[in-house]
């Protein structure tokens, strides 16, 4: 006999098997099946008289043909089950190793399959008939039969009884037939839906011998689709099939990623949010009376969880993706202790103790910014707290300035002042960062550092200062690929953007995705100075957010159908300009003397951007990293994708003033008021340009940051001075102080002159 077992089976448990198999059958709503069906009356007290209603069901369909009878197993002769399998695990930033094209491991002979002949269209006309006559007996039947076991599910669904379809490319199953069946099955009786479920116990409950079957998985990849599944009354059956789908072999896992990118997007978004909804329920049970207790059932969430690392898998693994990564945030995370799951993380790694961490795909942008903030600020506060130490140790009078990076610039000096600041004081960089501007008497509480980070970015990634390209088509900076002694002033603004992420500003940076990819790679500093830093996979995909036109011609080359070699003449070498002079650079050792030609013109393409996006600009691109992870060197960046990086450094770029004036504050004044009428018809009527000088001249960014609107704390407080004057902002504060002006045309007037001349701080 095999020692592995199905997880499912709870009822071997020798020490629970009393309490838990009634409480599965009570709490799961086996005994509320009317859930199932609206405005079902019916309902089932105990499992012991589900069974007895089904099996008179039965005795009362005469000839029809009866259903696989409950198995319950001997419990003298249980064992123990193995852990829950840990193989759909995330190693580093990904959430499955994704394994090669065809494993070469045994495959398990397939039993034989009865004969089931139904098509769809034989399927349709029974629903038909039933739905007319009221005689459901046909379609019982169907049902009853199809989801008897798992045989009996390929039999009904499997394309081809005869074929194995043992490949990643072809899952075998009837897609369309499954669709019709699960959409027709929840406008059935109950007891036709309840025939579904037993049958789907008895498949869980079997017992296991030697590996799975091909068979099995197309059964599981079935039975995941089941819409039955989302409703609360049956959560404790699936939450079994669940850990049977999480503990089967890396192997196993991987066909069903494979298969589970065939499947279409409604269906599969369905699949997610279901999955995700299971997870939110039993974190936060709105009756919780229906589940059993929490810590009967502590595998629940990590087995979806694990489950829904396969979906994330084979979403990644399509291109494009099926839905979105979005799509997998789940919101409920939001509202639990993220930094206990972090400080878990950290602490167990991917061991046997679970933490979402793990599975950062689940975690919201939002989530992950809450936990990048806190542990940046617990690392502000170790850093001060061991320079006071220090100086306190040398007997030395401490001084509030110790605690911060303190930074001191001219205005005509911009750039090179921060550069010195920035250089001397590197080993404050974790510090809480306050700016002064030399000659200015402005304080900072947030709003001068906020300007000085945007005057900065404005003058470095300027033409003329030569760092940087403009691409036009694009819209984007690029790297200028120009050699030269010191590369220092790249590492400032790779400085600046962990400073940025480090304090939770929003900066006016337009990078391609691309940049972000190579900035997380890897996304912790190595320790060999001599491992090659952010080198990353590129694709014609990646040239294209950069250089349009020069991708679309290589994507030409790749599609031409003449002689490439005698129509193009070219070699494996490209040319660059540099400060007017031309320089050629071999893609490959002796490329000036290779043709390219139409064999080998992919591994031209394939080295002509990886040299554009890697190679040309590594020094560059080297400083830029090191800078950034200088102040940003945290194991939460291992939970980040290179768009929410780009998220958290750059904001959203979409403005939805309607949004801030849900979410704004008042001081002084009533939403109701006749000025805050006319200051919001004033604003909702503004230009895109000029409701970015307002949120600039109100926040000090013209961004929107990760939570949205409601994020920025918008609060429009009452001035009580002449209505001759402009309006004052705090952007320390998110503040702007309005005079009470008398009508709409004169605060239009004084509010552009206001934000239109919105550089410099003074006191009042």
């Amino acid at each position: 006999r095999s020692s592995l077992m199905s997880p499912v089976s709870i009822c071997l448990f020798k020490k629970c098997w009393n309490c838990t198999w009634s409480r599965m059958m009570q709490l799961s709503g086996m005994c509320k099946f009317g859930g199932l069906e609206r405005g079902a009356k019916n309902q089932f007290s105990t499992f012991s008289n589900f069974i007895t209603t089904i099996n008179q069901k039965k005795e009362s369909t005469g000839s029809r043909s009866p259903p696989t009878q409950l198995v319950i197993p001997n419990i003298k002769n249980v064992r123990d089950l193995p852990p829950i399998c840990l193989d759909v695990r995330q190693k580093q930033r990904i959430s499955i190793d994704t394994l090669p094209q065809e494993l070469k491991a045994p495959i398990p002979p397939e039993p034989s399959l009865p004969i089931r002949t139904k098509t769809v269209k034989d399927f349709q006309d029974d629903m038909e008939k039933a739905k007319s006559s009221g005689d459901w007996k046909a379609v019982h039947d169907f049902y009853s039969t199809s989801f008897d076991s798992f045989l009996e599910i390929n039999a009904a669904f499997k394309k081809d009884a005869n074929f194995p379809f043992n490949t990643i490319e072809d899952s075998g199953i009837n897609a369309k037939f499954v669709n019709v069946v699960y959409d027709a099955l929840l406008n059935t009786p109950q007891d036709v839906q309840k025939s579904v479920l037993k049958g789907i116990i008895n498949g869980l409950l079997q017992e296991w011998k030697g590996p799975r079957t091909k068979d099995d998985l197309r059964a599981y990849c079935i039975l995941l689709q089941n819409p039955q599944f989302s409703n609360t009354s049956t959560y404790v059956i699936y939450a079994h099939l669940l850990r049977q789908i999480a503990a089967l072999t890396e192997a196993d896992h991987h066909f069903l990623v494979h298969w589970s990118k065939k499947i279409s997007q409604r269906r599969f978004k369905q699949l997610v949010d279901r999955l995700l909804q299971f997870i939110s329920l039993r974190l936060f049970p709105a009756k919780p009376e229906e589940f059993p207790p929490m810590m009967k059932c502590t595998w629940w969430i990590p087995s979806a969880t694990k489950v829904l690392a396969l979906f994330n898998a084979a979403n990644s693994l399509s291109n494009p993706p099926v839905i979105s990564y979005t799509d997998f945030y789940n919101s409920t995370l939001d509202h639990i202790d993220l930094m206990e799951e972090y400080h878990n993380w950290q602490c167990y790694g991917n061991s046997h103790r679970f933490s979402f961490c793990q599975y950062p795909f689940i975690i919201s942008i939002a989530a992950k910014k809450v936990i990048i903030q806190r542990d940046s600020e617990q690392q502000m506060i170790s850093i001060a707290r061991q320079s006071l130490v220090d100086k306190v140790s040398r007997r030395q009078k401490p001084d509030m300035n110790m605690l911060f990076l303190n930074v001191k610039v001219r205005r005509t000096h911009l750039v090179s002042d921060s550069l010195d600041e920035l250089a001397r004081k590197r080993a404050d960089l974790k510090k809480k960062l306050k700016v002064t501007f030399v000659g200015e008497a402005g304080l900072d509480m947030g709003g001068l550092t906020k300007e000085w980070f945007l005057l900065l970015i404005r003058q470095i990634f300027h033409p003329d200062y030569g760092m940087f390209t403009y691409h036009k088509d694009s819209h984007c900076h690029w790297f200028s690929s120009f050699k030269c002694d010191n590369y220092s002033e790249f590492r400032l603004v790779g400085a600046l953007m962990g400073l940025a992420v480090y304090n939770s500003i929003t900066l006016d940076i337009r990078f391609p995705p691309c940049c972000y990819k190579k900035l997380l790679s890897p996304p912790i500093v190595p320790c060999d100075h001599n491992t090659l830093v952010g080198i990353c996979d590129v694709a014609l995909e990646d040239l294209v957010q950069i250089m349009p036109e020069l991708a679309h011609g290589l994507s030409e080359l790749l599609s031409y159908e003449g002689n490439v070699e005698e129509d193009f003449y070219s070699t494996f070498q490209v040319f660059q300009e540099e400060f007017g002079v031309i320089k050629a650079y071999n893609l490959k050792p002796n490329g000036d003397k290779i043709p390219v030609t139409n064999q080998n013109r992919k591994e031209y393409v394939q080295l002509y951007v990886d040299f554009l996006l890697n190679k040309s600009i590594y020094k560059q691109f080297a400083a830029f990293y090191y800078g950034f992870h200088s102040v940003c060197a945290s194991y939460a960046l291992l939970l980040l994708r290179p768009e929410e990086v780009e998220i958290l450094v750059c904001g959203s770029p979409e403005l939805d003033m309607s949004a801030l004036q849900r979410s704004t504050q008042y001081e002084g004044y009533q939403k109701t008021d006749l000025t805050i009428r006319y200051f919001w018809d004033v604003v909702l009527g503004f230009s895109l340009d000029l409701q970015k000088k307002l949120l600039h001249f109100a926040t000090g960014s013209d961004r929107v940051p990760v939570g949205g609107m409601a994020d920025l704390n918008f609060k429009i407080s009452k001035s009580e001075t002449s209505t001759n004057w402009l309006p004052v902002a705090h952007t320390c504060f998110n503040q702007l102080c309005l005079p009470p002006y008398k009508n709409k045309k004169e605060l239009k007037q004084k509010l552009i002159i206001g934000i239109s001349n919105a550089e410099g701080f003074g006191l009042e």
